[in-house]
């Protein structure tokens, strides 16, 4: 995956910006959906983080929240990091949860 700042996987996309603002972050989606404290969606602020499972049983994905319904995210590494909304087709109904590592 990639950790910056020339290429990101979606992970390393929020380890480096936690980085850059002194916060120690885990290493991959998983890890952080563990380590993050829960948020409730209502209660959603900017720089929490949003977990999707996009394949199989566990989190695969990690986006940071932007406020008004939208959220940065690095799709797949290599490609460019994009600006989502929560009601997006594909990242909607995969949504388990959100969570603050600050």
């Amino acid at each position: 995956g990639g950790t910056g700042p020339t290429s990101f996987d979606c992970s390393g996309l929020v380890t480096y910006v936690h980085q850059q603002v002194g916060i120690a972050t885990p290493r991959t989606a998983a890890e952080q959906f563990a380590a993050a404290k829960p948020v409730k969606l209502s209660g959603l602020e900017p720089g929490d983080l949003l977990f999707f499972r996009t394949s199989g049983k566990r989190v695969s994905h990690v986006a940071i929240y932007a406020g008004e319904g939208r959220f940065v995210h690095a799709p797949q590494t290599g490609r460019p990091v994009e600006l989502r909304t929560l009601d997006d087709e594909f990242y909607a109904p995969r949504l388990v949860g959100a969570g603050r590592l600050f």
